[in-house]
């Protein structure tokens, strides 16, 4: 395995990505099968592999071609799926997780990647990288499978945070414009307020703050702002950007997962039902090969953390093969556009904006 400033050197015109390899319910099998169908897709990745070494340059000497593309760090501890973020954050340095980190932290990687625990990789996250200036609470941001052009909305908060008061889904929209605008390549995104309606006289007290305050920055920060969505438009085309605290849009995120994998799994049961049905199946399979792809979760793989110095991904931790090549592509292309620093610059930029237009607004209005 080579060091890591020559692993750093040979990736000038690639991208190294620091992958924590034994965070995942299915172990480092499947994060090092990721990887190798990550590097199959996009020859110029490089990785840093934390974890138990022995184990890992084993898993990666049977993957052709990925032990040249990949130095593996040693690390004793493991942070596990029930392990409290306190207790990680005064006890996790010699963990997986916490040096995948740190290679972000020293600049030897340009992102992570983690299946782990989420809070806990939260925890270490705020701690070694620290929030962007102007940030109270970072957010994570998904995909979300919709009928825009793109084939995606952008939703956050989707469990960072369990709480969000008026000021935070300000900074989420502002976030989620830059990631929208970056990610998807929107020069003015729409961003929507989820609540239980769409009427202006429903809702928390705290949402109708939030609107208020995210109505008057929408120019200054060049968004526009749709107003209050439901559940039924997060696949829509009405809005590009979601903005919820971080229970609800956990809850939203899970209940999504599920139903596509419902659905999948009624349709293979129907489809192998009758002899009739097996013959309509292999006819219509082209179509719902393509149905099966676009709702797969697997494939839009990847929580974005949001309001920090560096990029953090947050994979699922059941996630298989698949799921992992998916979160290191997103993980790719964030770097490729050097995401963070845009966000950095965006967020500064939207915050004095948008301040300048709440002062300036004549009260009586």
């Amino acid at each position: 395995m080579s060091d890591g400033a020559a692993l750093t050197e040979e990736a000038v015109d690639g991208t190294v990505l620091s992958i924590d390899a034994m965070g995942g319910d299915l172990g480092p099998g499947a994060v090092v099968s990721g990887l190798s169908k990550a590097a199959a897709a996009n020859p110029k990745l490089r990785f840093i592999v934390h974890g138990n070494q022995p184990e890992l340059d084993r898993l990666i000497a049977k993957k052709r071609g990925l032990s040249k593309i990949c130095e593996t760090r040693h690390a004793e501890g493991v942070v596990t799926m029930d392990a409290k973020p306190s207790h990680v954050m005064r006890n996790g340095k010699g963990t997986s997780m916490w040096s995948a980190i740190e290679a972000v932290r020293a600049g030897e990687a340009s992102v992570a990647v983690s299946c782990g625990n989420t809070g806990a990789l939260m925890a270490i996250s705020m701690i070694r990288l620290r929030k962007i200036e102007g940030v109270n609470r970072p957010a994570i941001a998904c995909l979300w499978p919709s009928r825009n052009p793109s084939g995606f909305n952008v939703m956050l908060d989707v469990g960072a945070d369990i709480r969000a008061d008026a000021e935070d889904l300000l900074q989420y929209a502002l976030m989620g414009a830059s990631y929208a605008r970056n990610g998807l390549d929107l020069s003015r995104p729409r961003i929507g307020l989820l609540n239980v309606g769409t009427e202006e006289h429903k809702g928390r007290a705290e949402l109708k703050v939030a609107a208020d305050l995210i109505a008057r920055s929408a120019d200054a920060a060049d968004f526009d702002f749709v107003g209050f969505v439901e559940g039924k438009d997060l696949p829509s085309d009405r809005v590009d950007v979601i903005v919820t605290d971080g229970f609800t849009g956990n809850v939203a995120l899970k209940t999504g997962e599920g139903t596509a994998l419902l659905i999948r799994e009624l349709l293979t049961q129907a489809f192998k039902k009758t002899p009739f049905s097996r013959v309509a199946a292999l006819l219509a399979y082209t179509s719902m090969r393509r149905l099966s792809k676009r709702i797969d979760p697997r494939r839009v793989n990847g929580g974005v953390f949001l309001g920090l110095n560096g990029t953090v991904v947050k994979s699922h931790g059941s996630a298989d093969p698949t799921g992992v090549a998916a979160a290191i592509s997103l993980a790719a292309r964030l770097s490729a556009t050097g995401f963070h620093k845009r966000l950095a610059v965006r967020i500064a930029q939207a915050e004095v904006a948008a301040a300048n237009a709440i002062q300036n607004e004549d009260p009586q209005k």
